[in-house]
């Protein structure tokens, strides 16, 4: 059974990325991209299909060990974790280095004191665990094939095979050191070259501790910041430049639930606002990798804007139900690909000119086509910003006029004026501020609830929504606004937890709610985080701290978050680690430090 999702650790090399659980195993890798089959599926069924465990022997592999400690060495993404055993502790250290050629995952063991049995159990299961591959020897080298896939493993032990799991069963005493690597190849291409473990591992910590210096961040939230850059830098599929939501799928919102999707795209959404964390500490490289990618990805084609795409753009992400694999904890079904790209949902072009916007102001190049592209967007929106949509919580049930969506079409409307107001694009700037005025009054008209002091989920609805708290920090309205103040505390009221962290939306359990979805859903952390900022920004800034520090605590051991927090069962759900999850956190760190509210 796969651990719980806080148990698990993120390793990658910035095209894929592996989750490695406090057991030793990795339940959970996909090669050679982050929207590959997965060699390991164990996460979302059983060890039949495919794990990795390394770990100290012992009597039954049904109950392996948990490490006594582990951790990130230093600021890299290079993960070590130490058991202490009867007879003595060693030390396994796990990365995936970053590459020009095939992707690797290296495990080095490293006796500490005494002697430790270890073992290795290796069963790769190709196509989300479906098919068994053909493992042999080729020149004393051990290879899985599989149609077009091939996974070499080399290792400084011997190896054998039994019931159908390739294992190692090893001493390792005070400096020994034992490495094992798998390599991903086209099963038509001739065996990768041999790997040289020890120089991967020196040349993937200096990687990582060279990108963090590039950062500007040196507040009292270091850590957690740091951290959350690393994460979302291990998001990005350097090739092109995408920027994975999560580099899973399925694991559920809900334990036992049906809310389980693909998150192994690319959301503009989640994308532009992961580019203003990285522009505001200072990677302006990864900025301006993404907008190259957002050039390509749309095409000339922003009438046909999709809310998210594949890492190199691609379009087609039919989703799909793998009915061999149980899911996570019995969280049936497992999908993969996502129907919600074909969406609409109008708040994108607010985030993505948002973001281009941030890029121009934080002095990127100049990109014309980036201004071009911009104007387009505003004349699609000039046409369509009064259409029902589905809304940035992506729901199944009929479109609505969601009032965030409106505000983001403000958003939209409003920068592209400031651009042609700085005199770097040529557009019909008196229309368009009319267009902005006409946005604006409608959303006040028709989403604001006089009678309870606040803005609603959609035009004449009474139910409140969490992305209201966006309102002010995109200057729709300013913070000292009375109908601000009272949307955030009517979303305090209504849809906080018992301990105070905010829901994205009401659901109606067994019934379909707005969303159109059976079931519930944990806090959404991206929306507490929210919270702490419009607290912060409404002078409560004692009370924005006290939230941003318990959700800080809400972390696993590593610092990492998922996409909820379950409040009933105390712990984390949905797909893992979560960049919409971790860049609120870096914007609320920055706006804290700003003013000055942290604690210490």
């Amino acid at each position: 059974m796969a651990g719980r999702i806080e148990d698990y650790a993120l390793i990658g090399d910035m095209q894929t990325a592996a989750l490695v659980c406090r057991d030793g195993t990795v339940d959970w890798l996909c090669l050679p991209r982050f929207d590959s089959h997965a060699i390991f599926a164990g996460l979302l069924g059983t060890e039949d299909h495919g794990f990795w465990r390394l770990g100290p022997a012992h009597a039954s592999d049904t109950e392996p060990p948990r490490a006594a400690r582990r951790g990130y060495r230093g600021d890299t993404l290079v993960l070590e974790s130490e058991w202490d055993t009867p007879r003595g502790t060693v030390r396994v250290t796990d990365f995936m280095p970053p590459r020009d050629g095939a992707p690797q995952l290296t495990r080095i063991v490293e006796g500490v004191s005494g002697r430790v049995p270890m073992r290795s159990a290796l069963r790769m299961r190709f196509s989300y665990g479906r098919i068994t591959p053909w493992v042999h020897k080729v020149d004393g080298r051990t290879v899985a094939v599989a149609g077009p896939d091939s996974v070499w493993l080399d290792a400084s032990t011997e190896t054998y095979g039994k019931n159908l799991t390739t294992y190692s069963d090893f001493t390792v005493a005070p400096g020994d050191r034992v490495a094992f690597t798998i390599q991903w190849q086209p099963s038509h291409k001739e065996q990768p070259p041999v790997p040289d473990p020890e120089s991967a591992l020196a040349a993937t910590e200096e990687f990582w501790q060279q990108w963090v210096e590039h950062g500007t961040y040196h507040g009292p939230y270091r850590e957690a910041v740091v951290r959350s850059l690393i994460t979302l830098k291990a998001l990005t599929y350097a090739p092109t430049g995408g920027i994975v939501a999560a580099p899973t799928t399925s694991l559920p919102e809900e334990i036992g639930g049906v809310r389980n999707w693909d998150y192994r795209y690319t959301w503009l959404r989640d994308a532009a606002i992961t580019l203003s964390s990285l522009l505001r500490t200072g990677y302006r490289e990864e900025a301006r990798a993404w907008r190259e990618w957002l050039l390509r990805a749309v095409a000339g084609d922003p009438e046909n804007l999709q809310i998210m795409y594949g890492i190199a753009g691609e379009r087609e992400l039919g989703e799909a139900e793998l009915d061999w694999l149980p899911g996570y904890e019995n969280s049936g079904p497992v999908r993969v690909g996502n129907g919600a790209a074909g969406q609409l949902q109008l708040d994108v072009y607010g985030e993505v000119t948002e973001a281009l916007h941030l890029a121009h102001m934080t002095g990127l190049a100049r990109n014309d086509y980036a201004s071009l592209l911009q104007l387009k967007l505003i004349r699609y929106l000039e046409g369509h910003w009064d259409e029902p949509d589905e809304g940035i919580w992506e729901v199944r049930g009929p479109r609505r006029h969601f009032v965030h969506s409106k505000v983001m079409a403000w958003v939209a409307v409003d920068r592209t004026i400031k651009l042609i107001e700085s005199g770097d694009a040529d557009g019909p700037l008196e229309k368009w501020r009319d267009l902005r005025d006409d946005i604006h009054r409608d959303v006040c008209e028709k989403g604001y609830d006089k009678e309870r002091n606040t803005f609603t989920q959609s035009y004449g609805s009474k139910e409140l929504d969490a992305s209201l708290l966006l309102i002010p920090q995109m200057g729709f309205l300013p913070p000292d606004d009375k109908r601000v103040i009272g949307t955030i505390e009517a979303i305090q009221r209504e849809l906080s937890t018992p301990d105070g962290f905010i829901m994205r939306y009401p659901t109606d359990g067994d019934d379909a709610g707005v969303d159109g979805l059976p079931g519930d859903e944990g806090a959404f952390l991206a929306c507490s985080f929210w919270m702490a900022d419009d607290l912060a920004m409404i002078g409560r800034v004692d009370e924005a701290r006290k939230l941003f520090e318990k959700l800080l605590a809400l972390r696993n051991d590593l610092g990492l978050l998922a996409e909820e927090w379950d409040p009933r069962l105390q712990r984390q759900v949905g797909n893992f680690p979560q960049a919409f999850s971790h860049v609120p956190l870096i914007d609320t760190a920055l706006r804290l430090t700003a003013s000055g509210a942290y604690g210490g």
